[in-house]
């Protein structure tokens, strides 16, 4: 009885569906959608006001969710149209769209503008990726700010 009410909500909310990340079809990014993302200021879908979260956007369509605070989780994916929308479908096909009003992303609750570069943690999750093609998180990338500093011993 639950299945079916579930079933029966999805089709009247007009809302299709993407059960496995190789169905979602890799689409190249219009180029006002293309660059790196970064959230400014603190945002309440973020654990800490200091917390950042980053969506970079590729030319031909792929991405990454990069949020990174104590850590860094990054979240490979593409871009694609659903529903006559855009949408960021990851590897762990969590399907969430993408909305830019002037000149602001909407995404997973998070508004962000665009910047020059990426941070360097996304960077090198990025990187990672490409090493990893079949990884859906990458979660093995310390920030910058939580390495431990050496201090020079004193004579």
């Amino acid at each position: 009885m639950k299945k079916w009410m579930i079933l029966a909500a999805l089709s009247l909310s007009g809302c299709a569906q993407i059960s496995n990340y190789d169905e979602a079809v890799k689409t190249p990014a219009p180029v006002e959608l293309q660059g790196n993302w970064q959230t400014v200021g603190p945002q309440s879908k973020l654990i800490s006001g200091q917390a950042m979260g980053s969506l970079i956007i590729g030319a031909e369509g792929d991405t990454l969710d990069c949020r990174q605070w104590q850590r860094v989780i990054a979240k490979p994916g593409k871009l694609t149209r659903l529903s006559d929308e855009w949408v960021n479908v990851t590897r762990q096909v969590r399907v969430m769209p993408i909305t830019l009003e002037n000149g602001e992303l909407r995404y997973d609750g998070l508004r962000m503008r665009k910047v020059d570069r990426p941070t360097v943690e996304c960077q090198q999750a990025l990187e990672e990726v490409a090493k990893r093609p079949k990884d859906a998180v990458i979660q093995d990338i310390t920030p910058e700010i939580m390495q431990p500093v050496s201090v020079p011993a004193q004579k």
